[in-house]
């Protein structure tokens, strides 16, 4: 299997368990502004599914919740809940934009494999839980 290889961009800010990078960043305030959600939040989650079994998600909060962790880059709030970030912890968010198209990309540490769309992933809990070959998208 192929994979390809995008250029890092600058991170901006680093915390201890999430990283954006500056390109992740203003993808997230033009998203805010095209959908005029101001002081809307970026949720980024983990859940069941996809083709290696757990799958990223995300998308705009106009409300978090109390029990959200929330992270500040510049002037963007990134919330995450708790059952997710056990397996998000570490990661990066970017935002590659490339000749097929443009989209948000998550470099996790906790992924041992990832499937072919990189929408999907799998930890090495997982890993050792299922002996089964994925088929991608």
């Amino acid at each position: 299997m192929a994979t390809l290889d995008f250029p890092m961009t600058e991170i901006v800010e680093q915390t201890t368990d999430i990283t954006m990078t500056e390109g992740a960043i203003r993808r997230v305030r033009a998203l805010i502004q095209e959908k005029q959600v101001p002081g809307a939040a970026l949720r980024v989650f983990v859940s069941g599914g996809g083709c290696s079994g757990m799958q990223y998600g995300m998308g705009l909060e106009p409300e978090p919740q109390a029990t959200d962790i929330r992270y500040q880059f510049d002037d963007v709030q990134v919330v995450i809940d708790p059952t997710s970030m056990t397996y998000l912890s570490g990661s990066r968010v970017d935002y590659v934009d490339d000749l097929m198209g443009g989209g948000f990309k998550i470099d996790n540490p906790q992924a041992v494999s990832s499937c072919g769309c990189g929408h999907s992933f799998k930890t090495e809990e997982a890993s050792q839980a299922s002996s089964s070959t994925d088929s991608c998208c």
